[in-house]
């Protein structure tokens, strides 16, 4: 048996020694990986945006610089996303967990009841974000918690009145994805948690009323959020503070106050990327290549398992395990000295996680499997 002694000790030595590491990659649920070319391309630019002699980060969000920047980073997610003239579409600050409340504040306006699809820890935070709006009722339709999430919930036929239901599609920490929106969904207004599967799986925007992605997972930098609306919702939208109104918001276009200007620089580098990459549907191609690959390693592994169900996994989020807490931070900590970087599970699950995001490269994924494979002749008894 491993001892804890030893994980410490190897864990220590694997940080002084990762820094000096040529390559690695990086498999975090987020903040996660960008594309090495939008990388560099910051990096050119950094010290004067377009020979301004301002870097990015300086220039003024009311200046033609900016507006043209964010102008062209919305036709190009318009483009990426085929996003309909009768959607808005938004660049916001606060995260994907502003929009849990935000969205109950502008669209709960008549029933003020929400119905949640409770798939797992970012579904539960966005009910309990619900509840706090004065007046508004979060209600469960159907929920996966008595599998503890290893699925996604069985939809069954939905009564009652409500303003909006609320999926998450993707869910990050769980590895479960919804590959196809359900019918019985659609029959009410539908809001949408993409943030971990936004550009990276060709869903239709049409099939949701609003759709909302923090960005720090597939498409840049933290601080930015986007949010994607069909212009009717902004109708029966009740009176709010600025920040928190879509009307006045779409009205100024995301820019009440002082934009995350870096972040929508970033963002548009990455659209730009997309589009070159031959657009969503040829990453969702990439996406199920990469998943595919690791799946395969860990149902042909005696020593690793996925606890997720077969037909609910997630194409960019995949959780695995080793059946011992001990080897799975033996794991961590040995992938990390050769460059295989945070890959540890979150603490509602355990062992490991790979995020797969649209930035991960092929032969990123083909390292792990390769490392696993390693791994288990070492501890697993493999040939």
């Amino acid at each position: 048996m491993l001892s804890l002694l030893l994980i410490r000790n190897k864990t220590k030595k694997i940080k002084k020694e990762v820094g000096s590491l040529q390559r690695v990659y990086n498999f975090s649920a987020g903040p996660a990986v960008l594309p090495a070319e939008v990388v560099r391309t910051v990096q050119e630019e950094l010290p004067s945006y377009r020979r301004s002699g301002m870097s990015i980060m300086e220039i003024s969000h009311r200046s033609s610089l900016f507006t043209d920047l964010q102008e062209t980073a919305e036709t190009d997610l318009r483009k990426l996303m085929q996003i309909p003239d009768n959607y808005d579409v938004l660049f916001l600050q606060g995260g994907g967990t502003l929009q849990f409340a935000m969205t109950a504040m502008n669209l709960a306006v008549k029933t003020k009841r929400v119905g949640f699809i409770d798939s797992g820890h970012w579904a539960q935070r966005a009910m309990e974000e619900t509840a706090l709006v004065k007046g508004t009722k979060a209600v469960v339709i159907a929920s996966s918690k008595n599998q503890k999430y290893t699925q996604l919930p069985k939809i069954e036929p939905i009564t009652g009145q409500f303003d909006y239901l609320h999926l998450t599609v993707n869910n990050t920490i769980e590895g479960t994805m919804y590959h196809q929106i359900p019918a019985e969904l659609k029959k009410f207004p539908l809001v949408g948690d993409l943030s971990s599967i936004i550009l990276g799986y060709n869903y239709q925007v049409t099939d949701f009323d609003l759709i909302y992605a923090g960005a720090q997972k597939n498409i840049g930098p933290a601080g930015l959020t986007v949010v994607i609306l069909k212009h009717e919702l902004l109708q029966n939208a009740p009176e709010l503070p600025a920040m928190l109104s879509y009307p006045k918001q779409v009205q100024k276009h995301s820019a009440l106050n002082t934009p995350p200007v870096f972040a929508i620089y970033v963002a548009g580098l990455v659209f730009k990327w997309l589009l070159a990459q031959g657009g969503v549907a040829a990453m969702q191609e990439k996406n199920e290549q990469k998943a595919q690959l690791l799946y395969a390693e860990i149902e042909n592994s005696k020593l690793f398992k996925s606890p997720v169900a077969v037909e609910d996994r997630s194409l960019t989020n995949i959780p695995f395990v080793t059946g011992s807490a001990q080897l799975n931070q033996l794991f961590v900590a040995e992938a990390q000295a050769v460059g295989l970087l945070n890959l540890k599970g979150h603490r509602s699950v355990g062992g490991m996680r790979a995020s797969l995001y649209n930035a991960m490269p092929l032969a990123g994924v083909k390292r792990l499997v390769e490392f696993m494979q390693e791994f288990e002749r070492q501890h697993g008894g493999r040939n």
